[in-house]
């Protein structure tokens, strides 16, 4: 028999139960005549705390609620790509045929399809000794991935029966399991996991892969591993949105999960939109056939928002350990934290740093440790990996949440609003950003790419800050005073700034640049440097330099190369060497 107590007080999405309930921590519960969905926060022998996920007007004192017996959990099994949820993985397709735009309160809906037929391969048979996490059956989910369905972890027995390969539904039963006291388990294709519980692994990888995403500033400058973290900070009208989207478009992760925690209504229906109609340039199939996105709008009820990141991050963890390498974007982590600092402050929490919790730093750790590189329990190798927007007030990186977030991170690509007013994107700066993934995945660019491309990457960096340096004097005493090596330095890092970190994502060949061409891109620039170097020794202005316009031609690169002919790349090198001979030539 089901526990239940009565509503005793009510404050917006917090409700309080009065007495001992006998409800356990972070168990699901219904709330009120129409079984609103809620989670048990907080305990003690005269009052129950709830924070219940949808709209609670109209609740009034004295109303049942209804424990469940187990905790916030998502359902895992074939159909959960091509798919969109709410935070707590409702279908929101499914809603709004029976319920229309807007999210009734109390609307029950199946997270997934129950009565679709899947093809089914059963990939065991009678006699099998299985572990947690071993495959027992495969489905095509969608033209791009396999869905393997497995043993749930804490599993473990003999097979005593195997269902033939044939149609099923997620919740047919197609394996039975004798488990070591004697009893049998009765296995489908769907299994619950509790979302705020990390699922197990067998063991963590270090990062020694990265995650290719096609954008040269990432790649090259601030790359991130597979089973990395990242925070991408920035103001309004920054560009965290569009980075993550081109991360999600481009990137060789095999699944994508957005998440858009607390986001405005009119970006997350572009984002229905944009994705619903792209391809994917792997394999030429719709990109949803390997995207889940869940959409949690700033509208929403606030509980459901703190909730969405764990929904998310555990429908990518499910995939990892398929073996199959996840990105999570998540936009943005600073509205999730404001979710926080309300529920904390409805709860008459002692609050910190500008009202936000005093856990929200254990939070913000619990979120970004949950990625990884992992080895499976079925031996298989997965990763999950975060990619977190943040959005400061006013774009002051000095704020908690941004600050907290630094502490868990690897990779932090900050965004600059003076570069994004200039039109320069992505507006991430290379003097604030930084990846400590650089050195783990040395080994890989050695192998995968060039042994030069470190080095080069650092000579890239040198020049950068060089120009900070000289910006300072030019800003003092002006540009003409500079000598010519020190005008050709600032000119270099021109070419590098619009030429290398500046993309264009509306552009079919900038939009994404393999590994290859970017190691090319930088070997010309660096070309044009020594080149344009042995000329200023010899005594040469940078106005002779600057009047052939080779800078310009080699900053169009991006624009002039084809992504299928990197062959017309080493026609700029016998360009840059024609440009020497003729300034040599012409001042003779």
């Amino acid at each position: 028999m089901s526990k239940t107590g009565k509503i005793y007080g009510i404050n917006g999405p917090v409700i309080y139960l009065k007495g001992d309930t006998g409800f356990k921590m972070s168990e699901m519960v219904y709330v009120g005549k129409e079984k609103l969905v809620g989670e048990v926060i907080s305990l003690d022998k005269d009052r129950t705390t709830i924070q219940v996920y949808e709209e609670t007007s109209g609740l009034r004192p004295g109303e049942i609620v209804e424990a469940t017996g187990e905790a916030v959990s998502v359902t895992l099994a074939p159909g959960i790509l091509d798919n969109i949820f709410d935070g707590i993985e409702r279908p929101l397709e499914r809603i709004a045929e029976s319920a229309g735009a807007f999210i009734t309160r109390g609307i029950s809906v199946d997270s997934l399809d129950m009565e679709k037929l899947w093809d089914t391969t059963i990939t065991v048979k009678p006699g099998e000794v299985l572990h947690g996490g071993d495959v027992i059956a495969e489905v095509q989910e969608t033209r791009a991935i396999v869905h393997r369905c497995m043993v749930p972890p804490e599993l473990s027995g003999t097979v005593t029966f195997a269902a033939q390969n044939g149609k099923y539904t997620i919740k047919d039963h197609i394996v039975t399991l004798e488990l070591e006291d004697g009893t049998e388990k009765e296995l489908t294709m769907m299994q619950r996991w509790p979302i705020r519980v990390a699922r197990p692994s067998r063991s963590r990888i270090p990062a020694s892969v990265p995650l290719i995403t096609g954008q040269r500033i990432l790649d090259t400058m601030f790359p991130i591993a597979k089973g990395g973290t990242a925070a991408i900070p920035g103001g309004f009208g920054t560009g965290k949105t569009m980075t993550q989207h081109q991360i999600a478009k481009w990137s060789d992760a095999d699944i994508i999960i957005y998440i858009g925690c607390g986001e405005r209504g009119n970006e997350m229906t572009q984002v229905l939109e944009e994705f619903s109609q792209l391809v994917d340039p792997r394999s030429g199939n719709p990109l949803m056939d390997r995207t889940t996105l869940i959409a949690n709008t700033s509208n929403m009820p606030v509980a459901a928002r703190e909730a969405s990141i764990y929904t998310g991050l555990t429908l990518a963890e499910y995939y990892r350990d398929m073996g199959y390498d996840v990105a999570i974007m998540a936009d943005s982590t600073s509205r999730w934290a404001e979710a926080l600092r309300e529920l904390s402050g409805r709860l008459e929490e002692m609050p910190a740093e500008e009202g936000f919790p005093a856990y929200l730093a254990s939070r913000l750790s619990g979120f970004y440790e949950r990625a990884g590189m992992m080895h499976n329990l079925n031996g298989t190798d997965g990763s999950v990996t975060i990619i977190g927007a943040v959005s400061p007030q006013g774009g002051d990186f000095s704020e908690p949440v941004t600050q907290n977030t630094k502490r868990f991170v690897r990779c932090f690509w900050g965004l600059d609003k003076s570069l994004a007013y200039a039109r320069h994107f992505p507006a991430i700066h290379w003097l604030t950003s930084y990846s400590e993934y650089l050195i783990d995945l040395g080994g890989w660019y050695r192998d995968h790419v060039s042994p030069k491309f470190v080095d080069d990457r650092n000579r890239f960096m040198a020049i950068l800050n060089q120009e900070n340096s000289l910006m300072e004097i030019v800003k003092l005493i002006g540009g003409d005073v500079l000598p010519d090596d020190q005008k050709l330095t600032l000119e270099i890092a021109k070419v590098i700034r619009l030429g290398f970190l500046q993309q264009n994502a509306f552009h079919k060949d900038d939009t994404c640049v393999s590994m290859e061409k970017q190691f090319k891109m930088m070997e010309i620039i660096l070309y044009l440097y020594q080149k344009s170097r042995e000329l200023v020794a010899r005594g040469m202005p940078m106005s002779v330099l600057k009047a052939e316009h080779i800078f310009e031609r080699v900053i169009a690169i991006k624009y002039d190369v084809p992504n299928d002919n990197l062959q017309m790349l080493d026609l700029y090198r016998q360009e840059i060497d024609d440009f020497y001979d003729a300034v040599l030539e012409k001042n003779a």
